[in-house]
């Protein structure tokens, strides 16, 4: 197997293999369907930061909107989900194609805005993005190269989001 991306996949789905890390795995990706962890972090934001509600709830968005994003490119590439022999995937998708992982892209912009109006809590938005991102391989779902043009393309469009600094009814 001369493929490296088939070869860390195949790595991927069969070590650290346990029913619950499994079950783990599959309850972190269904929380990344259709960006609605990083919708729930963005409503949080709001809620406890008042200073910037517009700035969360921009951010909470941002992931949905990524994955629009991200669509459009698979219809260009329609690049096949992997099919490892002997390794069905764990989990299912709403379409039949791979690059970039739409979850890696949703979490990685969203975890790049929200560091922007929270600096202090980049280790832990990026964490989740990551964990997330692993999932997808981990999974079957998705080649690791898939992720990681997710990745980068999630955290360009992150970089790219405008964050306006004024709040409604703010002095200018």
């Amino acid at each position: 197997m001369k493929n490296p991306d088939l070869k860390l996949l195949r790595i991927m789905r069969t070590r650290g293999h346990h029913p619950a890390a499994e079950k783990a795995a599959r309850m972190i990706a269904r929380s990344g369907d259709n960006g609605y962890l990083w919708i729930v972090v963005g409503v949080i934001g709001f809620l406890v930061d008042s200073g910037r509600r517009r700035q969360w709830l921009t951010t909470g968005l941002i992931g949905p909107i990524a994955i629009g994003v991200n669509f459009g490119i698979k219809l260009i590439f329609k690049r096949p989900r992997p099919v490892l022999d002997g390794l069905p995937p764990l989990g299912g998708a709403p379409s039949s194609l791979s690059f970039p992982s739409a979850h890696a892209t949703a979490s990685f912009a969203s975890a790049t805005a929200m560091s922007r109006i929270a600096p202090d809590l980049r280790f832990a938005l990026f964490g989740a993005a990551a964990i997330m991102a692993v999932t997808r391989p981990y999974l079957g779902m998705h080649y690791p190269s898939d992720v990681l043009a997710g990745a980068a393309l999630g955290t360009t469009v992150g970089a790219l989001l405008p964050l306006s600094t004024d709040e409604p009814g703010a002095e200018r």
